[in-house]
């Protein structure tokens, strides 16, 4: 079974824009990138919002029950249909989360099964805020 991947990264916005321009070089010259799918956040803070317990489950009953509408994602999740609205309105804002106009009706979609979080435990200038002892 094929799984889709979605890579989340913390990184500063220049590490965003060398990663991309790198990405920019590669097709320029004609080389292949690899097959994935990436989100960038800016800080702990974006991920901590992206994956609190209650967008976690939202993400999954999407990918499990594939709800055809907002009201029967928040049946499912037997949360009130605002609080998911909102909730999966900041996921679309972050690009965790897409929808699919049917008819009335705006159907949440994901399109990987998979997260896999990469943040650096380093500082960015390579040093501690502690001595060692």
């Amino acid at each position: 079974m094929s799984t889709n991947t979605l890579h989340i990264t913390v990184e500063s916005t220049s590490d965003f824009f060398d990663a991309a321009l790198a990405d920019v070089r590669q097709l320029e010259a004609d080389a292949d990138l690899d097959d994935e799918y990436v989100l960038s956040l800016p800080d702990e803070q974006a991920l901590e919002r992206v994956l609190n317990a209650k967008n976690l489950t939202l993400l999954r009953t999407i990918a499990d029950e594939q709800p055809e509408s907002i009201r029967e994602i928040a049946r499912q999740v037997d949360r009130d249909v605002k609080n998911v609205s909102t909730a999966l309105a900041e996921l679309e804002e972050l690009g965790l989360v897409r929808f699919e106009q049917d008819g009335r009706a705006k159907q949440p979609v994901v399109w990987y099964d998979h997260l896999e979080i990469d943040v650096s435990l380093s500082t960015l200038s390579g040093t501690s805020d502690t001595a060692p002892a």
